[in-house]
């Protein structure tokens, strides 16, 4: 790593880092009129409440949160596939699921779609790429090259001995992250894609989750709340092929007493604070380098995640713990009073790739299917989408696959494989999704209204995908 150590990345304060002395020449991407830069840090299986800044009462996430102070929250951001492999792939390309066809035991992305893709977009255009973290995606031969100028694919486990020393991944992406930076060409702008593996669980470990030392006595004293549907009969009354899923199995692993509760949170609370800490330190490093004042910095997750809710853990299904997740925007040059905002309009992980070509300049594929977040990058309240389509189409027996609809007030989800069981929540009056309302006589219209919805929807989505044929 260039001019800075990993030793005294990780040795360094915030407040000591700023007295180092990094030299001149860096200034990339600044100015009023340049073309700004890209921070995009996405996490892995973090849900939309784990942040101080979304009303968590315990989680400690200070630098994020000031993020958000500084920009813009989405408090009603969702994935179109709550699942690491298809939802990477469609942040990716700015496409479904059911359109792109890519996740777990699939064929690798097609090139029709990587071609589309946000940082193949970007750097034709001259931008600087860089990949730090879980790439997730399998593509075909060269496609990460053509992508990427600097890429640092890591993978599991947690802890690793590096130089003889125990290291923390967390804190090694950091690193690889200022290396990047370090690398800034003046007069060229950057987008770098900083995805930990963090705080997914090491599945393979009986422990779970590992986290970097400086967090360690983060929540030791405090007690985790359960959440109300995580009471057993929630899940008793699911229908079994709900019951036995992947999602509990897992649960099995991670949550299946009250002191097993406790530490599986707390582990994966500071797995979230460790990304924290390393985004401070990443901040202080644009900071010094001269690259805040045009970078563009967003965070968020590839799905969200079951913390026990009816029975589960992990994510694949189509409630709300699962398919929404965090979402700050901070745009640097935005006027300051378009910062410190809360949205609540339905925004999706296809929207990003759109939105940093829409930032930069560059027209959007017509064959793009997410929506530039630019018009919301501010106060006004323009027209926008009133409604929401998931999916998870894996072919697993373990993870039944499953479509839903979501209004701002209705949420329906059907099950291809078991077309007897639909559900019904309204969301305005039911917001933990507790009862089931697709038996009630009084809601059998918007029930008929929100499948055929649905099925609008994919059948829409079928054609979109034999355009890229």
């Amino acid at each position: 790593m260039s001019q800075l150590t990993r030793r005294e990345f990780l040795g360094t304060s915030a407040a000591g880092l700023g007295a180092l002395t990094l030299g001149r020449g860096y200034a990339a991407g600044t100015g009023t009129t340049a073309r700004p830069n890209f921070l995009f840090v996405l996490t892995d299986d973090q849900r939309f409440d784990a942040l101080g800044c979304a009303g968590n009462p315990i989680i400690r996430t200070p630098n994020i949160d000031r993020l958000a102070g500084e920009g813009i929250r989405f408090e009603q951001a969702f994935v179109t596939t709550p699942i690491c492999a298809a939802s990477r792939a469609s942040i990716l390309t700015g496409t479904y699921e059911r359109t792109h066809t890519y996740t777990f035991t699939k064929p690798p992305l097609a090139r029709a779609f990587t071609d589309i893709s946000f940082p193949v977009r970007l750097r034709e255009a001259g931008y600087r790429t860089g990949f730090v973290g879980k790439f997730g995606v399998a593509v075909a031969k060269d496609v990460e090259t053509e992508m990427f100028d600097f890429a640092r694919f890591d993978s599991l486990p947690y802890v690793q001995t590096i130089d003889g020393v125990e290291r923390h991944m967390t804190e090694v992406e950091g690193e690889e992250v200022v290396e990047f930076l370090r690398g800034v060409e003046p007069g060229r702008p950057f987008c770098l894609l900083w995805c930990p593996w963090a705080p997914h669980a090491d599945d393979d470990n009986p422990k779970q989750y590992f986290w970097p030392p400086a967090v360690d006595g983060l929540y030791k004293d405090v007690v985790i709340p359960v959440p109300e549907m995580a009471a057993p009969e929630y899940y008793d009354a699911q229908p079994s092929f709900l019951k036995n899923t992947m999602s509990r199995t897992r649960w099995g692993w991670r949550f299946d007493t009250p002191d097993k509760y406790q530490t599986m949170v707390k582990g994966y609370y500071r797995m979230i604070s460790g990304i924290d800490m390393v985004l401070g330190r990443i901040r202080d490093e644009l900071s010094r380098l001269g690259l805040d004042g045009n970078t563009v910095v967003v965070y968020t997750s590839d799905n969200g995640y079951f913390l026990g809710e009816r029975g589960y853990a992990d994510k694949w299904l189509m409630y709300e713990p699962s398919i929404r997740v965090p979402l700050v925007v901070f745009n640097p040059r935005a006027p300051r009073e378009s910062r410190g905002l809360v949205k609540r309009d339905l925004v999706l992980n296809i929207d990003l790739g759109p939105t940093f070509m829409d930032l930069a300049g560059l027209p959007v594929p017509p064959r793009v299917q997410g929506r530039s977040l630019r018009p919301l990058l501010g106060r006004r309240t323009p027209p926008w989408r009133t409604e929401i389509f998931c999916e998870e189409l894996w072919d697993n027996p373990d993870i039944p696959r499953s479509e839903c609809v979501r209004t701002e007030r209705w949420k329906y989800i059907q099950y291809p494989a078991h077309p007897e069981y639909v559900e019904l929540f309204d969301l305005a009056n039911d917001p933990d999704e507790k009862r089931n309302l697709a038996e009630d006589p009084g809601h059998a219209r918007v029930l008929a209204e929100l499948r055929e919805r649905c099925g609008r929807t994919i059948g829409r989505l079928l054609d979109d995908q034999t355009k890229f044929k």
